[in-house]
């Protein structure tokens, strides 16, 4: 999700606690601004203040859910199925539209850090009927500051191989922040090594590749397994079909309308593309990039 003006900081607000901390960060500047390290990742000015207020104020429920990823990674995809897979026994009558044909993916499960807690530490969340859905692009590590008092809720990652991200990434808008790249997956991959009952780690190429196995790894994961009944009329493949990148980029919602941060629903939809980045990359590109997450992923039993 990208925001107006990200690598310059809002100063109206702030604490002086606040000011200070940013002012300690370790920094860098491309030609949108500063970025700040914060807990290990790369943050625009802005993006820093949603995350800060997120961990300031957020109270997470046991039945929350959150879709994480790295941008660009298959989030719209992977937020899609969830709202397909939580809504389908609300959902009985063909009377009532589906909530994917009223909202973007991105509108039915907003981001923590650049969209409710962009503003305040306080946002009013009691639109969200439980459970209720949030996505991020944190690591896992700032993710879950507020939950040490809690029980902790249920997150869903998305890993998508990285030189596929870059080209996406670039394509949307020519940007990366939120890295190290491989820190981000690190984070949730060991977390979904010590805490498999709330960590799931997906693979974006295993959803394209064997979407119905990966689609009851969710549901079963979420806690909403399919019944027989369900299964046999079919209820998996329509959940695929609905939300397909045929199907969403077709939706009237997805062509015509716009986030709140007033990026252009169609801009989510491009490719979705296994090993596109052969069409950008050349060889050697694709092999420096393959060794550097080798040697990242090096220990941690992650394949890449």
């Amino acid at each position: 999700m990208s925001e107006e003006l990200p690598g310059h900081l809002r100063e109206d607000n702030l604490t002086e606690e606040t000011k200070t901390l940013i002012s300690s960060l370790p920094s860098n500047k491309d030609f949108l601004g500063m970025l700040y390290n914060y807990q290990g990742c790369w943050y625009y000015p802005n993006t820093l203040l949603g995350v800060l207020n997120f961990q300031k104020g957020f109270k997470p429920q046991e039945t929350d859910i959150v879709i994480a990823s790295f941008p660009k990674s298959g989030t719209t995809w992977l937020k899609a199925l969830t709202v397909a897979l939580l809504e389908r026994s609300k959902n009985s009558s063909s009377d009532v539209p589906h909530p994917l044909q009223s909202d973007n993916p991105h509108g039915l499960v907003p981001f923590l850090e650049t969209n409710l807690y962009l503003n305040s530490s306080t946002p009013d969340l009691t639109k969200f009927s439980s459970p209720r859905l949030f996505s991020t692009h944190m690591p896992l590590h700032t993710l879950q500051a507020p939950f040490k008092d809690s029980s902790p809720c249920k997150i869903v990652y998305v890993c998508r191989d990285v030189k596929d991200v870059l080209v996406s990434l670039w394509h949307f808008s020519g940007v990366g922040y939120f890295g190290p790249i491989w820190e981000n997956v690190l984070t949730y991959w060991r977390g979904s090594l010590e805490d498999p009952k709330h960590v799931l780690f997906m693979r974006y190429e295993e959803m394209k590749s064997e979407p119905a196995a990966q689609v009851k790894r969710l549901e079963e994961f979420l806690g909403c397994p399919f019944t027989e009944e369900e299964e046999d009329q079919g209820c998996v493949d329509k959940i695929l079909e609905l939300c397909s990148l045929r199907s969403l980029s077709s939706m009237e919602i997805n062509k015509t309308g716009k986030t709140s941060n007033n990026v252009h629903h169609s801009n989510f939809f491009r490719k979705g593309e296994v090993g596109d980045s052969k069409n950008h990359l050349t060889p050697e590109m694709e092999n420096n990039i393959d060794m550097i997450m080798e040697e990242k992923y090096k220990g941690s039993g992650l394949k890449y």
